[in-house]
């Protein structure tokens, strides 16, 4: 059967009724924002596999395209024999929407949610997103590997580490400014990548890219986004500073076509991601049943997945398990963007990647969503820097974290081990996901403001004169060390309570 269609001339539209009739493996046509197309053959390539295409044969798929797929993937990955043209949507029959008792009780929530000014720290935008996203999408930010130990740990291990403060010293002025791979930033912390930003809101990573222009930070771009990379970027303003993460394709023309690009575009560093040859098991999100995932084939090329994993195996097809050391030459060859490794979890990684020539490392377990029971990058970094110092070599590569951080007093902590700053991830998605921009601007100016008054109180005016001296990091070395419950305390302990809902009216 030949299924090659037939495009409308430019002044008749399609009939919604004709579309409908091409809707089975064989013959597979969708809608896409007003458009036609076929997507017969693609769909064997889908990197999220083919039943979710079906699913839509032949009906408008948009809702469910629109928050995994950036707006220029059909026309990068789809040719354009492919593209039909535009459809009567009067012609078009809707699915009678059926009544979701949990969205609607979503939507009271949204009505009562706290006011923006009641979230006086990270954690505050964790428990109002909580309430206000949907299911799906909250089981995909929040999600982690396994028992999800690792992700708890990430927080607590920051719980382990106590201040050794100065007195008596000038701290009428703190300045928070510090460079990063050469670029001036205000702060200490970056945007760290994090997949599918419009899970969240239907603006997407966009909106983090605004909230890092206001407040002078670096937004690191991730493959996974929803939006298109160009559209991220498109976003910046002025010499605003962006970088790039990698998911290293099994095919290397097309990373090295992404690579390119990002240069050509004005990236600034490229952050290779080496922790995750395989996503790891996220029994939240898997649980979700997040049948609706597309992904955003980022150049990703093709295979089949089995999607009862959950949204991260849908989107991570393409990723290379082969990516070795060997690779890394070539890399440096083919980019003057700073190199760095993201996902490096040991002392002898660390010192393999300055031996490689790389610039820098992250030291990241991947948010713990990738191996539980990875250590947290603050224990790996207390670890890294004295066998760094001892040779001489703690200058010669630059040394982030992420994971965990949800307080000013985490960054200190980082900074004073030996960190260059730390990457944020989650909590600003969150705070996107509950207020928008505004919500990325609060969340940001909330560190800043703990930032200065933290420094303060450690007495340090600038970055660079936080040490080692200033921390006590005993409570690291014994990485099982439990603290007995007080019982006492807890039964009269009023604890610190979220923002609360507005009351029914």
């Amino acid at each position: 059967m030949n299924h090659e269609p037939e495009k409308q001339p430019k002044s008749q539209k399609l009939d919604g009724q004709e579309v409908a009739k091409h809707n089975n493996d064989s013959d597979c046509w969708v809608i896409i924002h007003g458009k036609a197309y076929d997507v017969t053959e693609f769909k064997e390539e889908h990197p999220g596999g083919k039943q979710i295409i079906l699913k839509w044969a032949g009906k408008d798929a948009t809702e469910t395209y629109d928050p995994i797929h950036p707006p220029d993937t059909l026309d990068k990955f789809l040719e354009q024999s492919k593209h039909l043209g535009e459809v009567n949507m009067d012609t078009v029959q809707q699915d009678e929407a059926q009544e979701d008792p949990d969205e609607l009780e979503r939507q009271e929530r949204i009505k009562r949610m706290p006011i923006l000014e009641q979230c006086y720290n990270l954690m505050d935008f964790e428990a109002v997103a909580r309430r206000v996203m949907k299911k799906t999408a909250w089981a995909y930010y929040s999600s982690g590997a396994d028992d999800e130990i690792t992700m708890r740990e990430n927080h607590s291990a920051y719980h382990k580490i106590w201040f050794r403060p100065r007195v008596l010293v000038d701290v009428e002025k703190i300045d928070l400014s510090t460079t990063m791979l050469g670029s001036k930033v205000d702060i200490p912390f970056y945007v760290t990548a994090t997949a599918l930003g419009k899970l969240g809101n239907p603006e997407g990573e966009v909106i983090l890219t605004r909230g890092a222009r206001k407040h002078n930070v670096i937004q690191m771009i991730p493959t996974l986004a929803s939006c298109s990379f160009d559209e991220i970027v498109d976003a910046k303003q002025g010499d605003q500073t962006q970088w790039l993460q990698l998911y290293v394709n099994k095919d290397r023309a097309i990373t090295k076509r992404i690579v390119e690009h990002a240069e050509k575009r004005g990236c600034k560093g490229l952050f290779i991601t080496v922790d995750a040859p395989q996503l790891g098991r996220r029994e939240k999100d898997m649980r979700s049943k997040f049948s609706d995932v597309g992904s955003n084939v980022q150049d990703t090329g093709g295979d089949n997945v089995d999607r009862s994993q959950g949204a991260a195996r849908a989107i991570s097809s393409f990723i290379d398990p082969a990516l070795s050391w060997k690779d890394i030459p070539w890399f440096l060859s083919i980019t003057k963007m700073p190199i760095l490794l993201k996902g490096v979890q040991r002392v002898e990684d660390v010192i393999r990647a300055i031996e490689a020539g790389v610039q820098g490392v992250v030291l990241s377990n991947h948010g713990g969503r990738q191996l539980d029971f990875a250590r947290s990058g603050i224990e790996v970094l207390a670890e890294v820097m004295p066998v760094l110092r001892e040779r001489g070599w703690e200058n010669r590569i630059e040394i982030y974290v992420d994971g965990g951080v949800r307080r000013a007093t985490d960054i200190i902590k980082a900074l004073c081990l030996g960190a260059t700053a730390v990457g944020i991830g989650r909590p600003f998605l969150y705070a996107m996901s509950a207020y928008g921009l505004p919500g990325v601007d609060r969340a940001m100016q909330l560190l800043k403001d703990e930032m200065e008054m933290n420094m303060r109180l450690i007495g340090c005016s600038k970055v660079e004169q936080l040490n080692p001296t200033l921390v006590d990091t005993r409570g690291l070395s014994l990485h099982s060390t439990t603290v007995p419950a007080d019982t006492l305390g807890l039964g009269i302990y009023d604890p610190l309570v979220t923002p609360q809902e507005k009351a029914r009216l």
